[in-house]
């Protein structure tokens, strides 16, 4: 089973309630939650929320997906918590900051993941994609083994970061491209962010457009 797990909460510090911001008569993260699921390759797709108060927003949109609450900021904790109910045999880690993340993308580093039997693959440690269709795909028992060894609060706050930090550990694999467009940002994290994403979007008359119709947006 490939469980993907996306991430939200509402409390960024530099746009706050980024998530649930207004975008083609719907939020960002409900915009984003759709184009994941036309995944190919993913079996089941929950939220991963906290369980502070600012989150109950959150978990009480109908978004047709299961959410999940755990602790703000041990997100590793999160993680495992959540995964652990379904025991899946790996994990995609997908964040609600990134609504134009693309379900190709997801299903190519997935695919890349498969096949070659690593306990970590991403896109996201050596960029050549634009920043905001990051992938994560780890095996459940290495997402519980770093949960069980990790002790430092940079670890428990990032959920990969204690796999990719310890390559002793875990097998790694990066997912580039040719052409390096690492210098394109479509993530979600400032004002300005908003107002060029609603624009993208917007612009596009179907909702599954491709990360490359966004190039020329």
């Amino acid at each position: 089973m490939i469980l993907a797990i996306l991430q939200a909460r509402m409390s960024s510090t530099r746009l706050p309630g980024k998530v649930l911001m207004p975008v083609k008569e719907t939020t960002m993260l409900a915009f984003e939650i759709e184009r994941i699921r036309q995944s190919r390759l993913i079996d089941k797709l929950i939220i991963a929320t906290s369980t502070d108060p600012s989150d109950d927003i959150i978990a009480a949109q109908d978004l047709g997906v299961d959410c999940c609450r755990g602790d703000l900021h041990d997100v590793l904790a999160r993680f495992a918590h959540c995964a652990s109910s379904f025991h899946p045999d790996h994990i995609v880690r997908l964040t609600g900051d990134c609504p134009v993340i693309d379900p190709q993308v997801i299903d190519h580093v997935i695919q890349c993941h498969l096949s070659s039997g690593k306990d970590y693959t991403t896109n996201a440690l050596e960029r050549t994609y634009p920043d905001g269709l990051d992938v994560e795909v780890i095996r459940f028992e290495s997402l519980m083994k770093a949960y069980n060894e990790s002790h430092l609060q940079e670890d428990r706050e990032h959920v990969t970061h204690y796999v990719y930090t310890h390559p002793e550990k875990f097998s790694i694999q990066t997912v580039t491209m040719e052409q390096d467009l690492s210098h394109l940002r479509w993530t979600l994290d400032t004002p300005d962010d908003y107002i060029l994403l609603k624009t993208m979007i917007e612009k596009q008359p179907d909702p599954y457009f491709s990360w490359q119709e966004l190039i020329d947006a």
